[in-house]
């Protein structure tokens, strides 16, 4: 699991912002928001412009070099932040815990797809160090078993080291590289998306799907039955083949109109949620970040998908601005954070009041209970 996140000098963050997933607190209450003393699902709040999507852009970079998923380059413009000098390097920190092992990872880049440094540590070993900031400098280091008959010299490219060995030899079957290869694994299966003016989504997979296509094909029945289940007043939906392609259509007593042009926006972003909810049942994501997941919701409905969200067996991101959720019901105060001024820190630790599963939470915090 990730267990810690850092950048700076990226977009709006220009010092250094840390988003710290095992600062947990011993609640007995809303125990299926942690695992393992780590947090599994994480509310994010903060005023318009703080930076919540700025982060997921952040969390999601290292997919850019790491791996050949789905990315969105077009949303990483402008990629340093505007009030540091334009030659400068933006940094990024992870830190994950698989069982007993901690694996950090950290890098710097001057745009998307150009590192400039990269370090890897399993246990405080270093493993893998490279630093093209040094001139004199020309070979990465490498203490991986099987790695050392590697050209080492990559001083005129801006890859990653790590992909470079990864896929360029066999390392040698030992602790360490089952932990390296968890961890390629757990990026390898981030899964970043948003349903606001613009629909995308990065990591996880390749490619594009239609998202009626697949549900007509596929889930049709399952799709009216969550329909039913999150209480959407809407008529059956059924499918028809037109043209080559299913199109899904509502069915009323005197006949049908088309799904996709006459549902709501709520009942849209609905779907498309349905839609990574059967991708995510069929391979299991790690780290799911949505963006503003409710912004088309009605307020019952953005519990009901909180409650869906957390059965998933993996750490999930929300951001929201709706305060309803801020509930011991459904979550705790040390998995609600607010970003303000380059700051992310939970509830628990913005107040010295002793927080209880019988506080108002929401209360509190719109009287400022946790403006710090």
């Amino acid at each position: 699991m990730l267990i810690q996140f850092w950048i700076k000098n990226f977009k709006n963050f220009k010092d250094k912002l840390t988003f710290n997933f095992d600062d947990t607190n011993h609640y007995e209450f809303s125990k299926d928001c942690i695992k393992n003393d780590i947090v599994k699902t994480a509310l994010i709040y903060g005023t318009n412009g703080c930076g919540k999507s700025n982060l997921a852009f952040a969390i999601f970079d290292i997919i850019s070099h790491l791996t050949d998923m789905e990315i969105t380059p077009d949303k990483y413009m402008n990629y340093i932040n505007a009030n540091t000098d334009r030659n400068s390097i933006a940094e990024f920190g992870y830190i994950f815990k698989f069982e007993n092992t901690i694996l950090r990872y950290s890098y710097g880049k001057t745009e998307l797809r150009t590192l400039i440094f990269e370090k890897l540590e399993i246990n405080n070993k270093v493993l893998v160090e490279y630093d093209r900031r040094n001139r004199n400098e020309r070979y990465f280091k490498t203490n991986l078993a099987g790695s050392e008959t590697l050209n080492t010299d990559l001083s005129q490219f801006t890859i990653s080291v790590l992909k470079y060995i990864k896929t360029s030899t066999v390392l040698k079957d030992n602790e360490e590289k089952k932990v390296l290869f968890k961890f390629f694994n757990f990026v390898d299966s981030m899964l970043h998306f948003r349903s606001l003016d613009d629909r995308f989504y990065q990591g996880y997979e390749t490619g594009r799907v239609d998202i009626f296509d697949y549900i007509a094909d596929k889930h049709l029945d399952d799709f009216n039955s969550f329909l039913h289940q999150v209480k959407l007043d809407i008529p059956t939906v059924t499918a028809e083949k037109i043209n080559g392609h299913k199109q899904l259509f509502m069915e009323f007593d005197n006949g049908k109109i088309g799904f996709y042009s006459n549902a709501s926006t709520g009942t849209m972003t609905l779907a498309l949620f349905y839609f990574w909810l059967k991708r995510m049942e069929e391979h299991k994501p790690s780290l799911v970040f949505i963006d503003e997941f409710d912004a088309f919701y009605h307020q019952e409905l953005s519990e009901s998908i909180v409650r869906q969200l957390q059965k998933l067996d993996c750490q999930v991101i929300l951001t929201t601005h709706n305060t309803r959720l801020l509930s011991n019901d459904l979550m705790r105060p040390d998995c609600c954070f607010i970003l303000k001024n380059g700051i992310l820190a939970p509830l628990s630790s913005l107040t010295n009041k002793e927080l209880r599963e019988a506080h108002n939470i929401e209360k509190m915090y719109r009287a400022k209970v946790f403006d710090k």
